[in-house]
């Protein structure tokens, strides 16, 4: 960010949280965000999501709002209808 205020939380952030627990909320955000970006691609609403994956709604809804931290498979039971699966690949200059 540009303005005044984006770069003092970026100093604030960079005071308060430790490199590893920046990278951890930026990989959440990331996988949130293509999460319901492949949800809206698809065009179905939680509940469907709900019927495909096996996870319930509220589950999804809470994963989306950023208010839970689901376990690895509930990710996975997510992401299997949405055609989509996770990837390790190597963390370049992180």
């Amino acid at each position: 960010m540009n303005n005044a205020k984006g770069h003092e939380w970026g100093q604030v952030r960079n005071t308060l949280f430790s490199k590893e627990e920046i990278a951890e909320s930026n990989l959440r955000v990331a996988l949130i965000g293509e999460i319901i970006k492949a949800r809206e691609e698809m065009g179905i609403s939680q509940k469907k999501l709900e019927e495909l994956s096996g996870v319930r709604q509220p589950v999804i809804a809470r994963l989306e709002r950023g208010n839970t931290s689901p376990q690895l498979d509930t990710i996975l039971k997510i992401l299997a209808p949405l055609g989509k699966t996770l990837y390790i690949g190597d963390l370049k200059n992180s």
